[in-house]
């Protein structure tokens, strides 16, 4: 049976027909991305100088109140290509230099991936895979990418449900999340890098640190230690951005610096050693990609009547 007739690709289990309606990630059976560009402000191992062939999906499955990405995410923006199209959009980002495929919230678009990195493969792909997602997964979705996925780059959020309730929906989160992540790693194993100190395989987990949640990124960090100690990479990310007035009033500001400092010699006390920790002055607009349907399209006169649909 085809999975999208009754979909339970992800943990909210809409059941939902995609030839007919949507679900919670507002998603048909059709592939659906915002961009395809050359990224350069993710991890070190990730982007490097060269660039991270990053390809934005539209639709999300968590729905959290402050993202980002909310044009895309929510919003819905973008186009629907062909699985050949996803295939000749991965081999022109490695064309244009990209040290990898980044798949940012794949999720949705699952079945039809599979499908386009197995065609890009064919054809001559031989940059690693990199699988972008907030780890509100069901495990045997996971499961289906075992081969093609070189490396894993989750996020897990929240250590406490009532924080991923309030602020993204989602019940059950960390223990979702955790299993996820669990079956990645037994996939792909300790992180491997090349000569240029770029990523070839492994597990990245990052996490956004929100203001006020100091301690919930304590028992964050405490259990991924715990779990992997040092055979996976943990990116404790300081970016928060406040895009609009939240109704929750310690959403609407900034992590404080001392709280994002706290947690770093938290990390190092715990012997925490592979982890990428980010300066001052990353909470800004500025690193918001513009989500223009940049390398989406083949002819780009086509651009302004596809975005319209």
């Amino acid at each position: 049976m085809n999975v999208l007739r009754k979909c339970n690709l992800c943990y909210r289990n809409c059941l939902v027909d995609r030839y007919k309606n949507t679900g919670y990630c507002k998603q048909t059976n059709k592939i659906r991305i915002a961009k395809a560009a050359l990224t350069y402000f993710e991890e070190p191992c990730i982007s490097n100088e060269k660039g991270s062939g990053t390809i934005f999906f539209s639709g999300c499955n968590l729905g959290c109140i402050f993202c980002q990405n909310k044009e895309i995410s929510s919003g819905n923006f973008g186009v629907n290509i062909s699985i050949k199209r996803l295939a000749e959009i991965m081999l022109e980002l490695e064309s244009q230099g990209a040290i990898n495929i980044n798949l940012v919230t794949p999720t949705p678009h699952v079945l039809g991936i599979i499908k386009a990195i197995k065609l890009a493969k064919k054809q001559g792909l031989k940059i690693p895979i990199i699988y972008n997602t907030s780890s509100y997964e069901n495990v045997d979705t996971i499961k289906m990418l075992d081969g093609l996925i070189d490396v894993y780059l989750p996020d897990l959020k929240y250590y406490n449900d009532e924080y991923a309730l309030k602020y993204s929906h989602a019940k059950n989160y960390f223990d979702v999340a955790v299993k996820a992540i669990n079956e990645m790693y037994n996939q792909v194993g300790k992180c491997e890098f090349d000569k240029n100190g770029n990523i070839k395989k492994g597990v990245i987990v990052r996490h956004l640190m929100l203001p006020s949640l100091k301690e919930d990124t304590k028992n964050i960090l405490k259990y991924l230690y715990d779990t992997y100690h040092d055979d996976i990479y943990i990116s404790i990310m300081n970016q928060y951005t406040i895009i609009e007035k939240l109704k929750y009033e310690e959403l609407n500001k900034p992590v404080k610096e001392k709280d994002y400092d706290e947690v770093i010699d938290y990390a190092l006390d715990l012997g925490i050693k592979n982890a990428y920790c980010q300066l001052e002055n990353t909470s800004s607009k500025d690193y918001i990609p513009d989500f223009n349907l940049e390398g989406v399209i083949a002819n780009k006169n086509k651009l302004n009547k596809l975005s319209s649909k």
